[in-house]
């Protein structure tokens, strides 16, 4: 499994959008346990906004991506992480 500090850095084609990135991410967290995908993402995320490599487009883009593949419960989560890492 990569992890998705991989992904940060890789370019995408431009016939490649965000929904295919969001899916290659979404594959390559396949058997893991919600809380490790959830720790793994907000530690990466929060290391890329810290370094001035994430802005809060991108990441409202990822969510807007990733939020429909997620059941309701997990969305609220994920839109909660969204905003504390906006505020960093």
């Amino acid at each position: 499994m990569r992890s998705f500090k991989n992904y940060q850095g890789e370019k995408t084609k431009k016939s490649e959008g965000a929904e295919e990135l969001t899916k290659k991410i979404a594959s390559a967290y396949d058997g893991k346990s919600s809380g490790e995908i959830w720790l793994n993402i907000l530690s990466e995320a929060e290391k890329s906004k810290r370094a001035g490599t994430l802005s809060n487009e991108e990441i409202d883009a990822f969510y807007t991506q990733f939020s429909p593949m997620l059941s309701e419960g997990q969305r609220k989560q994920l839109k909660s992480v969204v905003e504390k890492l906006k505020k960093i």
